[in-house]
């Protein structure tokens, strides 16, 4: 799919590293600071599909350490704190306020930590409001459900089957790029709520070594410990497809401890921006109406 041109877009003159922004929609509407997945990729892959809102926000994008146009040399591992304190600098040198912070997938997990540390005082732009969706698992005992949800589906007759259809037919010959981009769709399908809806996708890169070096550095995380998501006092919404592999249960354990807003999407998995744009778009806009 198209991506169109950004209305602006530079690299961070006082982060460590320089981290690549885009800015799309109108620059005089409030501010929505989306916070792309991964951990390791790139905020490309959210795009076209979440320019919708753009119509009403200015939307600011930005690749995290390590992955997309943020790359460094730096063979030092990032850490979430990292990935934290980073986005702590872009709001800075933006110059965010009010902060409205929307997380998918990782993005929401770092959207949480980062929410953390800021109702601890440890960081100087505190979120009046966050949108969530499909965050990341809220600690490492549902992340280790995710993990055997996603590889169950990733190897399941379904995926099979369509890579069995891909494979037969002649398309690597005929239009080597769409082969690439229908091997891509099939290399996330089972993220889907149906694998065969997997398409539409703009392609993206994980970097391994950040996102393990991620991972790693969070250990045996718990945002469901004391002090940790209770002490997060923000308008908060999360949107969590009924069908995604990460358990629904995680996200339901973050809006109790929180507070927060949950919306299920049925017939969704992770991706509910390209499987039921419609309903999450109408969930985003109205809850950021209520609170606008």
């Amino acid at each position: 799919m198209r991506i169109p041109a950004p209305r602006a877009s530079g690299f961070t003159s006082t982060t460590p590293v320089p981290l690549y922004w885009s800015a799309y929609g109108a620059a005089s509407a409030p501010k929505l600071v989306l916070l792309h997945g991964g951990p390791g990729a790139h905020h490309d892959y959210l795009l076209p599909q979440m320019l919708a809102l753009g119509d009403e926000y200015d939307l600011l994008f930005y690749d995290q350490r390590g992955g997309g146009r943020s790359k460094t040399e730096d063979r030092a591992p990032i850490t979430w704190r990292t990935q934290v304190d980073d986005l702590g600098a872009v709001l800075d040198e933006m110059d965010v306020d009010p902060l409205t912070l929307v997380g998918y997938s990782w993005g929401g997990l770092l959207g949480m930590l980062y929410a953390i540390r800021a109702f601890h005082r440890e960081t100087r732009h505190v979120p009046r409001r966050m949108v969530l969706i499909d965050p990341a698992p809220v600690n490492r005992e549902y992340r280790r459900q995710f993990e055997e949800e996603f590889s169950r589906r990733q190897n399941g007759a379904r995926v099979a089957e369509l890579r069995a259809a891909l494979a037969a037919s002649d398309l690597r010959e005929r239009d080597p790029d769409a082969y690439k981009q229908r091997a891509f769709e099939l290399s996330v399908a089972g993220y889907f709520a149906d694998p065969g809806a997997a398409h539409d996708l703009t392609p993206f890169r994980v970097i391994g070594r950040v996102q393990q070096s991620i991972w790693e550095s969070l250990g045996d995380y718990d945002l469901l410990a004391p002090g940790e998501l209770d002490s997060v006092h923000c308008p908060t919404l999360i949107v969590h497809g009924r069908q995604d592999p990460i358990p629904l249960a995680s996200s339901e354990a973050a809006a109790r401890a929180m507070g927060a807003e949950l919306v299920v999407l049925d017939g969704s998995g992770h991706v509910p921006y390209v499987e039921r744009p419609e309903a999450l778009f109408s969930a985003i806009r109205g809850f950021l109406r209520r609170t606008d």
